[in-house]
């Protein structure tokens, strides 16, 4: 990941924090503070499908986040003094995680469409679509995955001997 050229070309770049069923990602949120990049993580509304890509200060930054019901760390509800990465220049890459991929860049990810809708926000922001990079094991590559009509394709899909 580290090496890959639209990272390394990338200063404003979106993480999730990863559940244990998933491509672990502190290494990477490390190295994007070492290379003096912005991060920015997700925090997810409950009972909506309203998400929003907060700045995080410091690798460090991320004991202090609370734990949500499905036990995610992310910033409170309450949090108001963090940048939301469209209210400032927009983010180059988003890094995606997902449940199922497919070779077309499809992406099932847990049902609500959180992801789908924070890109329709990021088309219209004046910095464009970022960069879309899912991380997933290779068990997780299927020949097809059922998508909807406002599900986005990723442009890329690293994982393990691709």
């Amino acid at each position: 990941v580290i090496g890959h050229p639209k990272y390394q070309e990338s200063k404003r770049i979106a993480i999730f924090l990863s559940m244990p069923d998933e491509i672990q990602t502190e290494e990477i949120i490390k190295d994007i503070f070492k290379q003096g990049k912005e991060c920015f993580i997700p925090r997810y509304k409950p009972h909506s499908n309203h998400m929003d890509m907060l700045k995080l200060s410091s690798a460090e930054d991320i004991s202090s986040l609370t734990l949500t019901s499905w036990n995610i760390l992310q910033p409170s509800d309450d949090d108001n003094v963090r940048e939301e990465a469209l209210a400032g220049g927009g983010l180059d890459l988003i890094f995606m995680p997902g449940l199922g991929f497919d070779k077309k860049g499809n992406r099932l990810g847990r049902g609500k469409g959180y992801y789908d809708t924070y890109l329709e926000r990021c088309m219209k922001h004046p910095s464009g679509k970022p960069y879309l990079i899912a991380l997933a094991f290779r068990e997780q590559i299927c020949e097809s995955v059922p998508v909807g009509e406002n599900d986005v394709q990723v442009d890329e899909i690293l994982y393990e001997d691709c």
